[in-house]
């Protein structure tokens, strides 16, 4: 049965899923993906994604596989005959005929790969950027304002899926391996640091945080450039110490996870949402939160449901300090006792 563009995916033997990156950005991608595959399960599914992200893909049934994208390696004087050895081969990877190619990412790039791969047709999302709508012969148009994971759905359903509700929707990540060393039975997980300019915590709500969190075991994860040093005897820092797997780990068996804004954050979300609280600062939870209901949102100094914040807190741009960080922490710890 066709959907609203007048595309029949029954008629297509696979779909290239064109969502290279980021972490974050895959992971909210995931359902979309999963209720495709429901709907049509003879549809040969295949993700492009970035060599450092397939962790997040290893296992999931609704695939018959990842083709990893090398981006690090088109760089330098070398970048475009490495670029042309890669598209050779990526032509004649496995596919069925006829091919689409569903392009999640929405930018100059993605579209590009989907015309060199030669899927037909291309479908994007109304708010792509950097003019891949031009080569994108379906336009999925979205309303300004919806949640990332909302906007990856209606892609979905303009396929004539059928897309779940958010309780039954699927995010199908791997189990994970442990960390190297022993690790609590018990413990709160701290992802306090992000790429995005403003998001992290600084190290006196850190240490705050920490300090709250006593005598409860506490774990710091994530990457930073410069790690701060916080003092604890109940704090164990695994800072720039554990892989994607690893990371995923910790969060399936946290008791409680605090995370600023951030792929880790969303991971989360998915894994236990009641035991999620997500930190925006300057950034929208309304669009970019834990898509769980269940999932809890300090933003503006209040701790919410994404979609309980008013248009000022949610374009607010406060940030976290360490009064917030002893205010956060009892609502933690209730998380963990719970």
């Amino acid at each position: 049965m066709s959907g609203l563009s007048g595309v029949d995916l029954a008629r297509f033997g696979s779909a290239l899923i064109l969502k290279p990156s980021s972490m974050g950005d895959i992971v909210l991608t995931l359902p979309a993906v999963s209720c495709i595959k429901r709907s049509y399960p003879h549809l040969q599914l295949r993700w492009l994604c970035n060599e450092e992200w397939m962790p997040l893909l290893e296992g999931n049934s609704h695939l018959a596989g990842v083709i990893p994208f090398p981006r690090r390696q088109f760089r330098g004087p070398l970048a475009l005959p490495a670029l042309i050895r890669w598209i050779y081969k990526f032509n004649r990877l496995p596919r069925e005929q006829p091919e689409i190619g569903l392009d999640f990412q929405g930018l100059l790039r993605s579209a590009l790969l989907g015309v060199m791969r030669g899927a037909r047709p291309l479908m994007g999302l109304s708010d792509a950027r950097e003019g891949a709508n031009l080569f994108h012969k379906h336009v999925v148009n979205l309303q300004p304002g919806i949640h990332a994971v909302d906007r990856y759905l209606e892609m979905a359903r303009e396929l004539g899926a059928a897309v779940d509700d958010e309780a039954a929707l699927e995010w199908p990540l791997p189990e994970g391996v442990p960390p190297a060393g022993e690790m609590p039975d018990r413990f709160i997980l701290l992802h306090p640091f992000s790429r995005g300019a403003g998001k992290s915590l600084d190290q006196d709500s850190l240490q705050a945080l920490c300090d709250s969190l006593a005598p409860n075991k506490v774990i710091l994860a994530g990457r930073v450039s410069d790690a701060s040093s916080i003092t604890g005897s109940h704090v164990q820092s695994l800072l720039n110490a554990t892989s994607i797997a690893q990371l995923i780990w910790l969060l399936r068996r946290a008791c409680a996870i605090v995370s600023v804004d951030s792929g880790p954050m969303h991971i989360a979300a998915a894994l236990q949402p009641a035991r999620t609280l997500g930190i925006h600062t300057w950034s929208d939870p309304r669009c970019v939160g834990p898509y769980d209901q269940r999932a809890r949102v300090w933003k503006a100094g209040r701790i919410a449901h994404r979609g309980d914040f008013s248009d000022a807190e949610s374009l607010s741009a406060s940030s976290f300090a360490a009064s917030d960080a002893r205010r956060l922490a009892d609502t933690v710890l209730q998380i963990a006792a719970s």
